[in-house]
């Protein structure tokens, strides 16, 4: 980015789309787990506080992080592999700064079917079922604050939630 500022060039490289596309891929899966996995955290702090401490143990955490970690990689791999197999007519530059997994899909010659099935089906998968464990949390512990009487226990429980939710409705505007 700092050499097409310096050059005043808004083209990028293929090899150059492949990484940003990877690490992008990357992190903003990680950023979709990581939520989720805070969303978790959540339910079982409101719904089950007194079973918190055995349930969330710094290794059950950890565990957690390193799961989305390796599924995420897998999942910015397998793109990057799906996009390496397409053949493109020319010598590739995107005229842009920022790569994106469908427009590079769409600039190729051959047969881009099967990417676009993967991209797809994994775009459900993993950005589908982590909105679902996040909708299920939350759910869940809206029934759960419902439940307590005291105004002040109500207050209590959804302080201890109110800044992870504006974080996902951030997220998911």
């Amino acid at each position: 980015m700092l050499v097409n500022i310096q050059t005043q060039s808004r083209a990028i490289s293929y090899a150059g789309c492949i990484i940003q596309m990877q690490f992008f891929i990357l992190f903003s899966g990680l950023d979709i787990f990581l939520l989720t996995i805070k969303a978790c955290d959540q339910f079982v702090a409101i719904c089950h506080p007194l079973h918190y401490l055995v349930s969330m143990k710094t290794w059950i955490c950890a565990l957690l992080v390193l799961v989305s970690w390796i599924i995420n990689i897998l999942h910015s791999w397998l793109q990057s592999i799906m996009m390496l197999q397409l053949s493109f007519c020319s010598d590739l530059e995107i005229p842009h700064f920022f790569c994106e997994l469908n427009h590079l899909v769409h600039l190729t010659c051959s047969d881009t079917f099967v990417s676009e099935v993967v991209m797809y089906v994994a775009a459900v998968l993993l950005a589908g079922g982590a909105f679902a464990g996040i909708l299920y949390s939350y759910s869940k512990i809206v029934s759960s604050i419902h439940a307590i009487s005291s105004a002040q226990g109500r207050y209590k429980a959804f302080s201890t939630c109110a800044s992870h939710l504006s974080v996902i409705s951030f997220f998911m505007a």
